[in-house]
């Protein structure tokens, strides 16, 4: 039953828009801004290179050290918040591997160790991931649900400035929030500062009539994809989810995506399986993934679910959004990093011109303040020395 599901945190709390950053004084992410920004998983990785470390010292693995690695491993799982049946299930598909008379008699057995969690790590997370289904004939729809105060906002506009930038599709926001007090306001403001296209405002319209309208404005404006933001509610509630029954019905949807805040663990996990049951679920969203020092929802969700994360929320800014590998996270997850996203990132980021204008100066003996000045610029869009470092 619903009432079994744990009552969400209400952060429905004043609001204050600055540029294309929507802050929220008291709630989580308002800590984020100011302070310094975690490491995804970053307790995780800490406690598993520090298993790794003493078992790559040695020179042969017996079968003894392995079952204490492979305790140790289950014991940093459980400490980052992931679900204890998702815990006992990667153990025991580890173990037959990890045992195994290669392992035991391989030259380099910590390296081998590491490689088998690796694997399985990718496979808990996903497998090869999923990029988001925008398959149907235009405009496509795709409907965001969750709870108050996961973001759902903040992340339909990340969602369209991702979709206008990577995918080159024209989008149209809108915003099906009758019930939060300028719920509507706070979209529209949002777009008009990221130049998206939002449907104006009707005053006093209900959310079904809503997206009728919106269906023939996109029509009309030739948009590729409409992208609903629906109502939140502090807790899962019939007439919610009869709400959202009847909207998806109307809007037929190519994707059902949940929205959900990964501070707040296998809460999370559980408000993923509550919806799916509902109106099921294509796939999920995780916002505030930055200040999730534990990742125990993003590690529990896809055995939990069987629905893919297909984008992760890792900052305030309209492009602290990323598409979701799994084998890249599970890479950062083990210490190894990730070189495929900083080189993507410095390819988006850096302005290729000033930086071979900066080279030609520097050829000539020439290093100006305006020159530094335009490189401490560049490095900050990559999420400065931290950010760039963190991969």
């Amino acid at each position: 039953s619903f009432s079994s599901l744990p009552q969400m945190v209400d952060f429905a709390v004043p609001l204050e828009i600055k540029g294309s950053t929507l802050v929220s004084e008291g709630s989580p992410t308002s800590a984020i801004g100011v302070g310094k920004i975690k490491k995804m998983f970053e307790n995780l990785t800490n406690k598993l290179e520090g298993i790794f470390s003493n078992l790559k010292k040695a020179p042969s693995l017996n079968e003894s050290q392995v079952e204490t690695g492979l305790k140790e491993i289950r014991g940093a799982l459980l400490a980052a918040d992931v679900a204890l049946p998702v815990v006992k299930k990667f153990i025991e598909d580890i173990k037959p591997k990890a045992i195994g008379q290669e392992i035991i008699r391989s030259t380099s057995p910590g390296q081998m160790l590491v490689k088998i969690v690796y694997d399985q790590l990718v496979l808990l997370l996903g497998g090869e991931g999923e990029t988001i289904n925008l398959k149907a004939t235009p405009p496509a729809s795709i409907l965001l649900l969750g709870l108050q105060g996961s973001g759902k906002t903040t992340t339909s506009v990340k969602l369209a400035k991702n979709l206008e930038k990577n995918f080159k599709k024209k989008t149209l926001l809108v915003s099906l929030d009758v019930y939060r007090p300028a719920a509507q306001e706070q979209l529209k403001i949002l777009c008009e500062k990221n130049n998206l296209s939002v449907l104006p405002i009707i005053k006093d319209q209900l959310p079904l009539d809503i997206a009728k309208r919106a269906k023939n404005a996109a029509s009309l404006n030739g948009s590729d994809i409409i992208i609903f933001d629906t109502a939140g509610r502090t807790q899962i509630d019939l007439n919610m989810m009869s709400e959202i029954k009847n909207l998806k019905a109307e809007v037929n949807p190519v994707e059902t995506m949940l929205v959900a805040d990964s501070l707040t663990g296998q809460i999370a996990v559980n408000l993923a399986s509550e919806f799916d049951k509902s109106v099921k679920l294509t796939s999920i969203i995780l916002t505030r993934v930055d200040g999730d020092g534990r990742g125990g929802a993003a590690l529990s969700m896809k055995q939990t679910t069987g629905k893919p994360i297909k984008f992760i929320g890792v900052g305030e800014k309209i492009d602290d959004f990323e598409k979701f590998y799994p084998d890249r996270l599970a890479n950062r997850i083990l210490g190894m990093g990730d070189v495929v996203s900083l080189v993507e990132k410095a390819s988006q980021d850096l302005d290729e011109e000033k930086i071979k204008e900066a080279e030609e100066n520097l050829k000539k003996g020439k290093f100006t303040f305006e020159d530094y000045l335009m490189q401490i610029r560049q490095m900050k869009k990559m999420g400065g020395m931290e950010g760039v470092l963190s991969l």
